[in-house]
């Protein structure tokens, strides 16, 4: 069976597509039921990324700051349109039929996300429109695949525990799966005839304060700091870093998720004040940079620094014997030798390691996720997300309808 996967994550930097080939799921004796321990044929057909335009970027983000009901009902059109085209160019490329595509998997751009609180359950929007995309494509569409899991009293996050533990376990190694998109997240996972729960849970802002930043620096000529050089130019403010890291979200025990609700514009606004960096200056070689490179250093070293007191705390106990770095941020040295640094003498190893494309890893859970949904299989972990019990997650919407004869 082929199954397509799509992912646009809150780096904004465009949209995943990934297709992958699936078999049969067979039990592991003594699993009662094929939920996380299996053993599945599976194979990445294809992977490619359709960089978001400019203007597509800021038609995403004008809508996460301001956007009112009328920006936001076009932007889930607008996604549609787009998510299907990056089908439609992989397909191609790929010279893949539609028609040989049992689903797609679309999880869709979040907007908001409000995990539970006390007696308030949570709540989670993700847009691209899957009629759009269906009617698109002709291929059906799963879709909505946080709200099972959120009725069910869970985050509704993480969703791709399922999936790593599949794509990445090992019989002889106990393994971090740690993700570097705009937020951070880890998917800890035992061997593989080991039937201990997979824990996983985020650990805090991934890249989203950094390419923040650097959006403010350059007056948004630049998203991102490339391979981490102006980090590397910067010294770190242990007063700022401290007082970031006091953020009550790093105490809570898992289950635990965010976004840029709490990691986003907002606090990087804060950072930008207390260390006195300079707006919209281009960063370009031998200008006087005011600030940028000590508050690029300062966040680069937020997020490795809560990677490493998140394992302490609650990875490492579980005992680790290697780790694994994937998505975007993975891309970026500064970032991974802080991270080597906290989590030292750990291994730590790039995600392209495993042999799948470390930037593929979520679009192609969200192709496995979809195939889960046509099996019947729940897919959410309740240890990762806090619900009460297995769930299938997602929804359905019919591709290409065919008149009876």
């Amino acid at each position: 069976m082929k199954v397509l996967g799509l992912m646009s994550g809150t780096s904004l930097d465009g949209i995943d597509a990934a297709l992958l080939e699936v078999g049969d799921l067979e039990p592991l004796p003594g699993d009662p039921a094929p939920r996380l321990l299996g053993v599945l044929d599976w194979e990445l057909l294809a992977f490619r990324t359709r960089p978001f335009s400019q203007e597509e970027r800021g038609a995403i983000q004008e809508t996460l700051v301001s956007g009112g009901a009328r920006e936001m009902a076009l932007l889930h059109t607008r996604l549609g349109e787009w998510f299907a085209a990056a089908v439609l160019d992989l397909l191609e490329e790929e010279g893949v039929t539609p028609e040989s595509v049992s689903a797609l998997g679309s999880h869709g751009q979040t907007i908001w996300h409000e995990p539970p609180q006390a007696e308030v359950r949570g709540a989670s929007l993700q847009m691209g429109c899957p009629a759009t995309l269906a009617e698109r494509t002709g291929i059906g569409v799963v879709s909505d695949f946080r709200s099972r899991d959120l009725a069910a009293g869970g985050h509704g996050a993480p969703l791709v525990p399922w999936a790593d533990r599949i794509f990445f376990s090992s019989p002889q190694r106990s393994r971090a799966i740690q993700n570097l998109g705009g937020m951070a997240n880890v998917t800890w996972l035992p061997r593989a005839t080991d039937p201990t729960p997979v824990l996983a849970f985020d650990t805090g802002p991934g890249v989203a304060l950094l390419d923040a930043a650097m959006e403010l620096a350059t007056a948004g000529k630049k998203t991102f700091d490339e391979n981490g050089d102006l980090a590397r130019q910067g010294q770190v403010s242990e007063r700022v870093l401290e007082r970031l890291l006091a953020h009550p979200f790093f105490r809570k025990p898992p289950p635990r998720s965010t976004g840029r609700e709490i990691f986003g514009s907002r606090m990087v606004d804060e950072v930008v004040k207390e260390m006195g960096a300079e707006r919209g200056r281009d960063l370009i070689p031998g200008s006087t940079l005011q600030g940028w490179p000590d508050l690029l250093a300062t966040l680069t070293a937020l997020t490795a620094r809560s990677i490493g007191e998140a394992y302490g705390r609650w990875v490492l106990p579980r005992g680790v014997d290697e780790v694994f770095l994937m998505g975007g941020g993975s891309r970026n040295p500064a970032l991974f030798e802080a991270i080597e640094g906290e989590l030292s003498p750990l291994d730590v190893l790039p995600g392209d390691s495993l042999g799948m494309d470390a930037d593929a890893r979520e679009a192609a859970a969200f192709a496995l996720l979809a195939w889960a949904h046509l099996m019947g299989i729940p897919a959410n972990v309740p240890e990762a997300t806090g619900s009460r019990g297995p769930r299938v997650l997602g929804s359905w919407t019919p591709g290409k309808m065919r008149v009876r004869p």
